[in-house]
């Protein structure tokens, strides 16, 4: 059903790959701050602009101002996907958040908490097992400025990856497949894939791929179950808000002024960090939210058929010949 509110806008394939390249030109817009400080930056240090790649790039500027100017972008993008919604497509918000009525907050603040609490006691609980692999990096004064910056911009940036990934192309990809295994594959890998940038992947090496790939997964089975994209929402913005507030490192993408920096190996990390929330925490957490709001037939929500509902205004149109041939029964 969710998929399927798709039918009742404007859907032709057109419209989406348009719609794909003005949200594109929106981030692209976004990114223009960034590149020129980063520019500005390497040349009062006397570098080259054309030697830079995109782990210089990231590390170049003071942590806070790097990170706004990073997450800035995809408030430009989250602006742009909403605008092509409305203006291309003559959709609301709402169905393409849910196929509830009306955007349940509640199932946000539920995953958002529920993964918040989580993913920080894995943070703190690593922290007591190997405290040789952290430093205590937290300042006052960056840490007030990252809290601002993280909680108004974090969650408009994993609002932007959730409404086009689990929403946008969910629904686009579904509507134009009639199916919902294509899209729940095709989202989830190419979610992934997006990702393969990211300086994570430099130091642990594509296996890393297996995690972003089956965040994605994780990400749309719980979008297909529950009808709606608000667990997604409330799950990704606590991973990345509380991941920028406690931890950094030096190869991740976000460098930030964080309570605990991590210092240790990436490589001896790579099991628990990747095959544990993948093939057992993801899976857990499965189980708890198809227990709280009852999900059932998984087969059918997760690879069944996409089928058009029929339109109220075929509804209203038959419901008009029938009282115009039940009249002319009377008449009769």
């Amino acid at each position: 059903m969710y998929i399927a509110q798709a039918f009742n806008v404007l859907h032709d394939w057109w419209r989406y790959l348009v719609g794909i390249v003005l949200i594109v030109i929106a981030v692209v817009i976004g990114q223009i701050p960034f590149t020129v400080a980063v520019f500005m930056k390497a040349m009062n240090d006397g570098e080259s602009v054309f030697g830079l790649d995109e782990t210089k790039m990231m590390t170049m500027l003071e942590p806070n101002l790097n990170l706004f100017l990073m997450l800035l972008s995809f408030a430009f993008g989250l602006v742009g996907l909403f605008l092509v919604v409305r203006l291309l497509h003559k959709q609301s918000i709402t169905s393409l958040t849910t196929a509830r009525s009306k955007i349940d907050w509640k199932r946000i603040w539920f995953a958002f908490i529920l993964w918040g609490v989580v993913s920080s006691g894995f943070i703190f609980l690593d922290y007591y097992l190997t405290p040789e692999d952290y430093v205590v990096n937290f300042k006052m004064q960056p840490f007030i400025i990252l809290c601002v910056i993280a909680v108004v911009l974090v969650p408009l940036q994993t609002s932007f990856e959730e409404y086009l990934f689990r929403g946008y192309l969910m629904q686009g990809i579904g509507v134009l497949a009639k199916n919902k295994w294509v899209p729940l594959l095709t989202t989830s890998v190419v979610f992934g894939m997006l990702h393969i940038a990211n300086p994570e992947v430099d130091k642990l090496g594509n296996v890393i791929m297996v995690y972003y790939i089956g965040t994605g997964l994780f990400l749309g089975i719980m979008t297909l179950m529950d009808e709606g994209m608000e667990l997604a929402l409330g799950f990704h913005a606590a991973n990345n808000l509380f991941t920028a507030l406690l931890v950094t490192a030096d190869w991740t993408a976000f460098q930030t002024h964080s309570v605990l920096k991590d210092m240790s190996e990436p490589t001896t990390a790579a099991f628990s960090e990747i095959f544990v929330p993948v093939f057992i925490v993801f899976p857990l957490l499965l189980f708890i939210f198809s227990k709280k709001y009852n999900w059932s037939n998984w087969k059918d929500k997760l690879v069944g058929p996409v089928e058009a509902p029929l339109k109220e205004s075929l509804i209203s149109e038959i419901g008009i010949e029938d009282s115009i041939i039940e009249e002319n029964n009377n008449i009769d």
